[in-house]
Formats: C-alpha cells, sequence, structure tokens
C-alpha cells in the first residue's frame, strides 16, 4: 500500500530537528522550493536572529480579501524524554504518526502542502497568504518580527485568518497571552563575617517575592467569569531566582523571572505596570528594578464572522478559548482576525511519543482544501 501523500509531506517535515535553539534555514529552504514549484511568491524574511527566517508565500491578486493560513516551524526540545522511537524519524503506530511536532504543529504544514497539491493557485481571485514562522516555541519570536516590519498600509493581508495550533478541530477564537518580566535587586557586598557592612540582595528579593505573591493573589480575586477559560484570572508565576556569589560573600545582585498571562482583550503590559508602581512604592527606584522582556498578546476575535461561520459545520464542538498562547496575537496586530484550529491534541504536544492520528491529518487536508476553494476560488 502506498504512503498517502499527507503522510509522506509530514514524514519530511518532521524530519528536520527545528528545535528552538536550531536554526530553521533547512526547513524554510525545504518549504520556500515546495511553494515555490506550486506556483505561490515566496521570500524569506530575516528576523534578526542567526538561522531563524519567516517563510511568507502568496498566491492570487494581492489586496483581496482571501484566506490567510499559519503555523510555526520549530518544536520543542526531546532531551531526557522516554521515547520508544526516533523523535525526527516519523512512525507509523496502527492510526498515530508519532514523532516531534507531528501535533504541535506540522500536521497543519503537511495538510496545507497536500491540499495545495490539488488546486489551480492560478485560477484564485483572492489572495492565499501563507504564514510560517520561528521561535513560537520561546515566545512568538517570528511572528513578533514579522508584525514589527509588516507594512499594513502598502501590503494589507486578508482578514480571515487560521492558526493551525492543535485544537482537536475545535474553532478557538480566545487565549491568553504570555509576558515575561525580569526584576533585578542590587545590594552591596560585603564579608559574611561582617553582613552590617553590606545589604543583602537574596534577603530583599525574599521582600520583592511576598510582594509578587500578594499581587498573584489580587489577580486571582479578580478572575472574569465571562472568558471561557478553565481559569479565568491572570496567572503570574515566579519562574527562576538567580544571585549571589560565594557562601562568604553578603551578596549585592539577584535576579527574579516573572511570567503571567493577559487575558483576552486585556493590554498585555498592564500587569506590568502594576507591577512596577508597587514595587516602587513598596520599595523605592534605587535597587529594585522590573524589565519588560517578551511581549505576546492575547487574543480576542469575534465570534460571529465569515470564516468562523464557515469552520462551524467542520469544527467539533468546544470551549471558544485555549489556555495557551499563539501566533495569532501578533497576527491580529497585522490585521488579521485569527481563529485557531488545527488537527491533533494539546495533551500530546511536547511529550515523548508526540503523535497525530492519520484519520485527523486526513481530515484537516479535506477541510483545508474545501476551506481554500470557498475564500479564494469562489
Amino acid at each position: 500500500m502506498s504512503t498517502p501523500p499527507e503522510v509522506a509531506e509530514l514524514a519530511r517535515l518532521v524530519a528536520f530537528p527545528t528545535i528552538s535553539d536550531r536554526p530553521v534555514t533547512g526547513i524554510a529552504a525545504h518549504l520556500a522550493d515546495r511553494f515555490d514549484r506550486l506556483g505561490l511568491r515566496v521570500r524569506l524574511v530575516d528576523t534578526g536572529r542567526p538561522g531563524k527566517v519567516d517563510v511568507v508565500a502568496t498566491a492570487g491578486p494581492a489586496g483581496t480579501d482571501g484566506l490567510v493560513l499559519s503555523g510555526h516551524l520549530d518544536v520543542v526540545p526531546v532531551d531526557g524524554q522516554p521515547w520508544t522511537s526516533d523523535p525526527f524519524t516519523l512512525t507509523v503506530a496502527g492510526d498515530r504518526l508519532v514523532g516531534r511536532g507531528t501535533a504541535d504543529m506540522k500536521g497543519f504544514l503537511a495538510a496545507t502542502i497536500t491540499a495545495l497539491e490539488a488546486i489551480d493557485l492560478r485560477a484564485l481571485r483572492r489572495q492565499l497568504v501563507l504564514l510560517w514562522t520561528c521561535d513560537e516555541e520561546i515566545g512568538c519570536l517570528g511572528a513578533a518580527a514579522l508584525a514589527d516590519a509588516w507594512d499594513r498600509d502598502a501590503d494589507p493581508l486578508p482578514r480571515a485568518c487560521v492558526v493551525g495550533e492543535p485544537t482537536g478541530m475545535a474553532v478557538m477564537r480566545m487565549h491568553p497571552g504570555h509576558v515575561t518580566l525580569t526584576i533585578t535587586v542590587g545590594g552591596e557586598a560585603a564579608h559574611s563575617s561582617r553582613p552590617d557592612l553590606g545589604r543583602n540582595a537574596i534577603v530583599r528579593a525574599a521582600e520583592v517575592v511576598a510582594e509578587l505573591d500578594v499581587l498573584a493573589r489580587d489577580l486571582r480575586d479578580e478572575a472574569d467569569p465571562s472568558i471561557p477559560l478553565p481559569a479565568p484570572f491572570v496567572p503570574l508565576n515566579v519562574g527562576t531566582i538567580h544571585g549571589g556569589t560565594a557562601i562568604n560573600i553578603v551578596p549585592d545582585h539577584c535576579a527574579i523571572e516573572v511570567g503571567y498571562r493577559p487575558l483576552p482583550g486585556m493590554d498585555a503590559t498592564a500587569v506590568f505596570e502594576r507591577l512596577r508602581a508597587r514595587l516602587t512604592a513598596r520599595f523605592g527606584d534605587v535597587d529594585v528594578h522590573a524589565h519588560l522582556g517578551v511581549v505576546v498578546p492575547a487574543l480576542s476575535s469575534p465570534g460571529d464572522t465569515p470564516l468562523a461561520r464557515w469552520l462551524a459545520p467542520h469544527a467539533r464542538p468546544g470551549p471558544e478559548a485555549v489556555p495557551f498562547a499563539t501566533d495569532a496575537g501578533h497576527l491580529a496586530r497585522m490585521g488579521t482576525t485569527p481563529l485557531v484550529f488545527g488537527p491533533g491534541s494539546i495533551d500530546v504536544a511536547h511529550k515523548a511519543d508526540e503523535y497525530l492520528s492519520a484519520r485527523d491529518l486526513r481530515r484537516a487536508v479535506d477541510v483545508l482544501d474545501a476551506l481554500i476553494r470557498a475564500r479564494c476560488l469562489a
């Protein structure tokens, strides 16, 4: 029995070990070649980081309101995970297609390529745009770079946009964002036998962490039950603390890394500004400073768009929000109205023996084929 084309394409994509600390130039070149041979206009967008590019491919008349399809090229590491097969060689186990990135989210890329192979792109009446990004797994950095550089006036995108993250083919119109920040705490070094001659940065950092815990509780108390998330509040997490030099030195520095997830509809940096004001009120502005890091916007798309209505008969019923951040927040900055919709389950993503069912992959091909025809050919 011959291998279905979508499975063969997924095998090719999985074979690129696009872990986020590695270049994506290999898979980008592969996709550029495939899209070029299919008749799309292709360009690679340099993000300013070595080996990290985004792939943009277009077909059909520019400026017409067709369709955007988007996915990310990178995957998470496999180190230390109990894989039962080579994670970068697609393994077929019954209906399961096992390999790193099968669900998150090379299955969507493979389905898109397979769907396009059956369509005469020269006949498109409205524009089709493919946006494949790098470094989504470490903060949606590729999408952020693309959004920062995109000229919405000179190159308007179609409003209808599908971000093919693994939702089990349910339509999601909302998700939280993700914001990281670092709080630096200064002190004064001294011999540990004379702590009175120094200022202990780690002790002061412990006071900062206590203040962060108070803010985290306040944010939990401000939950918004109208948002369809399991925990509809802004979670704030103290992730790491690094400080000090040696056991016999009063530490003169400490850094606290913090992350929080703004709710749909919320200004991504509002909690940061609130936190900074609290720290200044409590500690002054000499030793304690908050520095903004990665900012991934939340997503809040309308529930009754033409794309949402089209997808509804093809979608699995479910909640309208996912609890994880995606590139969609940045794509909304580019003038699109994204929905998150794709094959596979987030429950198996990032785990050993990640998989996508062959049945779901085939279904994604059929839905994308019909969607591209409806939005860009009709």
